[in-house]
């Protein structure tokens, strides 16, 4: 992790994807926390890209909304990389919070209403976003109550643009039939995905389960929006399949005519079944963490020691941002000696297994037992032992029914993700497949929620094409589950 960048002192990572990093960092002028995205260096030579990472700065720059990530700054670092200035969402995304609680009708309500606000405001300025989904709403503590933002328009495009010439982008459960077709687009484009988002609010399910784009050019009509479980009016499922038309003539006029219908078919008990706030400030979601010394201070201090191993060789697994079912609870499947040790003052600690092909850091309180040596996964003798890492309270901090925490992370065989993953009965709430695709590989994850010990995490990873690699964090709590997960990397693979 740098110490800086630029002016701007690092407090840690916040997530990162195929073409940027984003950091936690304070602005030491204005004594306040910002988010600041970089290029990732391996684009920085690509000329098309980088024109791309300036714009998505310039098409923000022309937007006055609080429903719109504000771009304060830009620069560039000494190797030529160039940064973004941010708002620094400290409530996290909307991705987040569906994985652990889901929404009511009434909150759900309010996010398509704020997000809808920023999209507004993006067509007033002759912007389209191209890319609504949850972890692209990000969510920020203003004055006692959050605020939903759009944010990252890496595939925006301006519309005079766009009319003209449209690259085929986006996320195939929420793109628009004509945008994966590559058609000519307008905002009704962005209608469509702020549509998907609401059936998945509303119902707790994608409308889709597209896996590539051809497949979202030709989309069938998704299932009744009402359930038993979540029973609605005729009245809202017209409203929304209106949003989803596959031809754009029959959509809703603008973004703000189709959330004015959405908000009275809900109808005001909707509303007023809704808390205030209208929705709970998490304050463990994301802590941007004590001010940080002087600049003069943190030049002078050493910098942390990492493995020396090639840049180029290292393979984070991030999310964000879920193998085999009858996985066998972990434990007796890691071999190699324990380590035990006392605790240590650092906040964390990064730990590597013997063969050197996983890293993860973890806070000093889960470095007490380690296990470092091979495993022999399930599923037959022919995978062999393999790589992997255990990390935890206690040695059996995986027990269903105990209090600790820890993570796990080794390879099995497999050519594809397995749609089943491994269940805990013992946890009060199970979140859908999360699929995604993190710097080329395909991910799927899955939250348990209301475990004996706060939650666990499962996650599968395809890193190559004949092997996987499976992370099992389980934490008291989310933010931390999530420093962790961002935090393993892969070599060698």
């Amino acid at each position: 992790m740098p110490s800086r960048l630029g002016r701007y002192a690092v407090r840690r990572r916040i997530g990162a994807g195929g073409f940027a990093t984003v950091w936690l960092v304070y602005d030491e002028q204005l004594d306040a926390p910002v988010a600041v995205k970089v290029l990732a260096d391996n684009w920085t030579e690509d000329h098309q890209v980088r024109r791309r990472f300036l714009e998505e700065g310039r098409y923000l720059r022309r937007v006055e909304s609080p429903h719109v990530v504000q771009v304060f700054d830009a620069g560039e670092l000494e190797d030529g990389r160039p940064y973004l200035v941010m708002t620094y969402a400290d409530q996290g995304t909307l991705a987040d919070r569906l994985e652990v609680e889901g929404l009511a009708a009434g909150q759900a309500l309010e996010v398509v209403r704020q997000v809808g606000a920023g999209l507004a405001a993006l067509h007033r300025n002759d912007i389209l976003h191209r890319d609504v989904k949850p972890a692209n709403v990000l969510f920020r503590s203003v004055d006692g109550t959050v605020r939903a933002m759009v944010a990252d328009l890496g595939l925006g495009k301006a519309l005079d643009v766009s009319s003209r010439l449209t690259m085929v982008a986006g996320t195939p459960s929420f793109v628009a039939p004509e945008q994966a077709a590559a058609e000519s687009l307008d905002a009704r484009a962005d209608q469509y995905s702020l549509g998907a988002l609401t059936y998945l609010l509303l119902t707790g399910r994608a409308p889709y389960t597209h896996a590539t784009l051809s497949a979202a050019a030709s989309p069938v009509p998704p299932p009744p929006l009402s359930t038993d479980e979540r029973p609605y009016d005729d009245a809202v499922d017209a409203v929304v399949r209106r949003a989803l038309a596959v031809d754009r003539e029959e959509r809703w006029p603008d973004v703000a005519s189709y959330v004015d219908a959405l908000a009275a078919a809900l109808g005001p008990e909707a509303t007023a079944a809704t808390p205030a706030p209208w929705l709970p400030i998490d304050p463990e979601l994301t802590q941007p963490g004590a001010r940080p010394a002087p600049a003069t201070d943190v030049a002078a201090a050493p910098e942390p020691s990492v493995p020396a191993r090639s840049s180029s060789a290292r393979r984070p697994l991030r999310v964000l941002a879920a193998v085999v079912a009858g996985l066998v609870v972990l434990g007796a499947g890691a071999t190699g000696g324990w380590i035990w040790q006392q605790s240590r003052p650092d906040p964390d600690v990064t730990v590597s297994d013997d063969d050197g092909t996983f890293e993860v850091t973890v806070p000093a309180a889960w470095d007490a037992a380690v296990a470092t040596g091979a495993w022999a996964p399930p599923g037959g003798d022919d995978q062999g032992e393999q790589p992997a890492l255990s990390v935890g309270t206690a040695r059996d901090w995986n027990d269903p029914d105990g209090d600790d925490q820890g993570v796990f992370v080794g390879v099995l065989a497999g050519t594809e993700l397995p749609e089943q993953l491994p269940q805990h009965p013992e946890c009060g709430r199970a979140g859908p497949h999360s699929d995604d695709v993190q710097d080329g590989d395909a991910v799927r994850t899955v939250v348990f929620g209301d475990c004996p010990g706060g939650l666990t995490v499962e996650r599968v990873v395809q890193v190559t094409a004949d092997q996987l690699v499976w992370i099992q964090v389980r934490s008291h709590d989310r933010a931390t589950a999530n420093r962790v997960l961002d935090s393993v990397a892969v070599y060698g693979m």
